[in-house]
């Protein structure tokens, strides 16, 4: 079973973000808190974690993985995106939003959706992925936790450890989690696409 890690979610322990950090660097995949539901990370260049990934949540290579990101000073290397997009971008992270953009080749080929050549990027507004993303340094490759057959993320990190515990390395416990997974904005084309609503506000739409 999964080790449960609990960490403050307001003052997140370097100690505590630093052990989960190398669980990650050392080909682990893990479940984590975000300003949505909770999430499925793992080393963005391990191969068998991403497969492992994708197992949990029985995903072909047809569904968009998630590169997460401290901040859009990473996005030039992952993403291929104009000022319009960038622009939106700045004004809605860090938040619960996940967006679609055509990828660049620092983002490995098997990453890429199959036919579009696009990647998912996102920012989130929880300190824990963020202090986890600074130890890191680097990206995570993630998928919001939901099951095979439901439709919400979890919310329970020892709900997590007992339904899929055995599938993971670690379960970080922040707390409860929302109810909701991200809003999805498809930014490859002229005019931004909401292709699922969440917990992000759309009004910007407007």
């Amino acid at each position: 079973m999964a080790q449960v890690l609990t960490i403050h979610p307001d003052d997140p322990q370097p100690r505590l973000v630093s052990r989960a950090a190398e669980v990650v660097r050392d080909g682990g995949v893990i479940a984590y808190p975000t300003d949505s539901g909770y999430a499925l990370g793992c080393h963005l260049d391990d191969k068998r974690a991403v497969e492992r990934l994708r197992r949990v949540r029985r995903l072909d290579d047809r569904h968009h993985l998630t590169l997460v990101c401290r901040d859009l000073s990473e996005l030039s290397r992952y993403a291929k995106v104009d000022n319009t997009a960038y622009r939106l971008m700045k004004r809605l992270t860090p938040g619960p939003y996940t967006f679609i953009l055509p990828a660049t080749h620092e983002v490995p080929r098997r990453l890429w959706h199959p036919k579009r050549k696009t990647i998912g990027l996102r920012v989130p507004d929880n300190r824990i992925a963020q202090a986890l993303l600074e130890a890191l340094g680097e990206p995570l490759i993630s998928t919001t936790l939901i099951l095979p057959g439901e439709s919400l993320p979890m919310t329970d990190p020892w709900e997590i450890e007992a339904q899929v515990g055995a599938q993971l390395d670690l379960v970080i416990d922040g707390g409860y989690g929302g109810l909701e997974p991200t809003t999805v904005v498809d930014l490859t084309g002229e005019v931004p696409q909401v292709i699922r609503a969440g917990a992000g506000p759309v009004d910007w739409e407007e």
